[in-house]
């Protein structure tokens, strides 16, 4: 089968991360006869360097032609004054827009090897395996008015948590329909006791829940949610939550797994249901990491494991997302690591070597 994938690795270790991505996918292609295309352009700071813009509008129509698109990092100190007019998280917010990615998918799992690496105690995170649905192109990151203005008393600025019950609904039904295949519970996270638009929240989540009688919904504040996440993370199944709640909750969640390093995502533009593909970006939920940047340090796990999701989401090859999985976990069970999930008993190991350790996983 052929596949076009449009390549964005943007960043600070965005680009180191996605080349051993690219070792996955090309190991996958020659195992089971795919041809992967991979169409690159640029997004984030290296954007605004080169173009002034951080997304244009050539990069657009390259992935809008794609069958997906796998991406880096965007931002970094160079980029990161308060008051640019352009800035790199601009190309990321128009590409989830332009694309319509309304869903974003971020699963939380503790590797069983893993329980000693983390601030945690063991017997809190072990067996740690949830989903984070996360409504990505509404909320307070896209609302109107967004603005910051000078006043006679002082400089002001307002953004605006903005849904409408079509943009809770769809997010809602995707929870709903992983849910089904999992362990049939949902976690709708709201801040129902005080903001309007979170009360709409609370009112459409249990009217879509008369669709999935066989799935347990429960409402959980989101504050309740944060410290629940800390208290008893193996609690939770499937949690739906609104943009930047969910953007915290999911930095919150990284830790579990003991670092950001070790968690995928993919955004979605469908409902995904079995057998059918849906056109997604797929990222780590790590940021640009700009000190470690050329040094082959950064974990690779997150992006390759986001490469392992794309399979399954947007190609429908669940078989061949699975095989990409268990190389990671057998380089995890050889006890191979990056700097960011060490402990004494394991062999540290830079970004191209773990990811020739995967490779290598796959082929075998």
């Amino acid at each position: 089968m052929k596949f076009s994938i449009a390549m964005l690795p943007g960043d600070g270790v965005g680009p180191e991360v996605v080349a051993e991505s690219v070792k996955v996918l090309e190991a996958v292609g020659k195992g089971f006869g795919h041809e992967f295309r991979l169409l690159h352009g640029q997004i984030g700071g290296v954007a605004i360097d080169q173009h002034g813009v951080a997304l244009t509008k050539d990069t657009l129509k390259m992935c809008k032609r794609c069958h997906a698109v796998l991406l880096g990092a965007v931002g970094g100190p160079k980029w990161d004054d308060p008051l640019a007019k352009v800035r790199p998280e601009d190309g990321l917010m128009a590409l989830r827009k332009e694309l319509r990615l309304f869903a974003n998918l971020r699963p939380v799992k503790v590797f069983p090897m893993l329980v000693d690496s983390t601030t945690l105690k063991p017997e809190i995170i072990r067996g740690v395996d949830m989903v984070v649905v996360r409504e990505l192109t509404g909320g307070l990151y896209f609302g109107k008015p967004k603005k910051r203005w000078q006043t006679t008393k002082g400089r002001r600025a307002v953004d605006s948590m903005l849904y409408s019950e079509k943009e809770i609904e769809r997010i809602l039904r995707v929870g709903f329909e992983l849910a089904m295949g999992r362990r049939r519970k949902l976690v709708s996270v709201d801040k129902a006791n005080v903001l309007e638009s979170s009360r709409l929240w609370r009112q459409v989540a249990t009217e879509v829940a008369t669709d999935y009688p066989e799935v347990e919904l429960e409402h959980m504040l989101v504050d309740a949610c944060a410290m629940r996440l800390i208290q008893r993370p193996t609690y939770f199944d499937v949690l739906v939550t609104e943009n930047m709640f969910g953007d915290i909750l999911t930095d919150e969640a990284s830790m579990l797994a003991g670092s950001m390093g070790m968690l995928p995502s993919a955004s979605l533009a469908a409902v995904p249901k079995p057998g059918v593909r849906a056109f997604g970006l797929y990222e780590p939920i790590h940021g640009s990491a700009p000190k470690r940047a050329g040094q082959n340090m950064a974990n690779p796990v997150a992006t390759i494991l986001s490469c392992a999701m794309m399979l399954r989401y947007s190609f429908g090859l669940e078989k061949e997302a699975q095989i990409v999985e268990k190389a990671v976990v057998s380089a995890l069970e050889a006890g191979y690591r990056t700097y960011d999930i060490m402990d004494e008993a394991s062999v540290r190991v830079g970004t191209n070597e773990m990811g020739d350790l995967i490779t290598k996983n796959i082929r075998a």
